[in-house]
């Protein structure tokens, strides 16, 4: 298997800054990272440590000043806006702290969205099937206002599953909800790797949930400083308390 085949998503050498001159600041200094497929990365740091940033630029949502990023065989950092939408569309699921639902719509219509966007007739039985697999059954045409957070949070978890992404970035998924709810949400994106063989990458601040994944890595000042496999909550409390401190000296 070549690394286009073996890896979902890698950015090689990245760097992202923001700002100009005395107020310039490095989110992403020369970051390189590869998630391989069918794995589950949880990335952690302190705040303003380059997490929200790795996150934005692997899901083609903001440009590295420098770098590459690539999803698959794709190099997306070469990539026009109008390639750039269709990519994320068709290859990157996305799940956000917010749900980002449409009000109006029912749960199935806000899944079927992205799809309904770029002008596609969508799979039934496929939409029906994510439904399903999220736990939504019945609940198809209910408005986001007639859903619980969790429920909200799977039917954006539906939305991102129904294209078979090469990679699901999930921003925060259990931020906004309580804990019971939230180890539901983080047993569907478990599920989604051992079962589905997605690959899923998810910031968290939240040390429980980051204990769901396969691997955890740290960053602090734009900088990839740490990983560990498999770990406890206990380690990575200890770990982003050591990051803490050392950011405070």
């Amino acid at each position: 298997m070549n690394d286009d085949q073996e890896f979902a998503v890698r950015l090689d050498r990245v760097t992202r800054t923001y700002g100009r001159g005395s107020t310039e600041v490095a989110a992403l200094r020369e970051v390189s990272v590869a998630f391989r497929r069918g794995t589950f990365t949880a990335v952690m740091g302190p705040s303003g440590s380059g997490k929200s940033t790795l996150l934005q630029c692997g899901a083609g949502l903001d440009r590295p000043q420098a770098g590459t990023v690539s999803v698959g065989d794709t190099d997306i950092s070469r990539l026009s806006e109008a390639q750039l939408a269709v990519m994320r569309r068709d290859r990157i699921g996305m799940v956000f702290q917010a749900f980002n639902l449409v009000p109006s719509l029912t749960a199935r219509q806000n899944v079927v969205l992205p799809t309904r966007l770029g002008r596609r007739r969508p799979d039934g039985a496929r939409v029906q099937e994510v439904l399903d697999r999220v736990g939504l059954t019945g609940r198809e045409r209910h408005r986001p206002a007639q859903l619980s957070g969790g429920q909200q949070q799977r039917v954006a978890i539906a939305r991102a599953l129904l294209s078979r992404p090469d990679v699901i970035f999930a921003d925060e998924p259990t931020g906004a909800l309580d804990r019971n709810t939230g180890r539901e949400v983080l047993t569907l994106l478990r599920e989604a790797v051992d079962d589905h063989e997605q690959t899923v990458v998810m910031v968290t601040h939240d040390p429980d949930a980051a204990m769901w994944a396969d691997r955890v890595l740290f960053l602090t000042d734009g900088r990839i400083v740490d990983e560990l496999d498999r770990p406890s909550a206990a380690q990575v409390t200890a770990r982003l308390t050591g990051l803490d401190e050392g950011k405070r000296r």
